[in-house]
């Protein structure tokens, strides 16, 4: 189990979608690496370098304004059998996400963090491996 990226969330509405992602793709001097729609939720949603823009109407981000960060996670369904263990509450078990598979949880600091694991893994969403000195979560 490793979380290979943390994400965090910028929220808002969908007229200033475009201009945020151009602006901050020239400013941090990386395209895009994840842009699509989420009809389901009617959001549009981007990724650059470590930022997840979050764009919709206010009705359709609600749901999505409380959720502190994103957390990368190479297998989901560990994470998920994992987390109870150490305190954690998941308040949406893992579903199918037009990315792969995400879920909802609360740490015991009361964060709320959406885990995700995507199907196509991108090589630059890995942190850099530093050990831990005194034991790996999962070992």
């Amino acid at each position: 189990m490793k979380v290979l990226n943390i994400l965090v969330r910028r929220c808002l509405p969908l007229d200033r979608f475009d201009a945020a992602v151009s602006f901050h793709e020239e400013l941090i001097g990386q395209k895009a690496r994840l842009r699509f729609d989420y009809p389901a939720y009617q959001l549009k949603l981007a990724q650059v370098a470590s930022i997840l823009f979050i764009a919709g109407t206010e009705e359709s981000l609600a749901p999505f304004v409380d959720t502190h960060a994103t957390f990368m996670v190479d297998d989901l369904q560990a994470y998920a059998n994992h987390l109870p263990t150490i305190g954690v509450e998941i308040l949406r078990p893992p579903k199918v996400v037009p990315t792969g598979w995400n879920m909802l949880a609360r740490h015991p600091d009361g964060s709320l963090i959406e885990y995700v694991e995507h199907r196509d893994k991108h090589p630059a969403d890995q942190l850099p491996d530093v050990p831990y000195p005194e034991r790996r979560i999962g070992s």
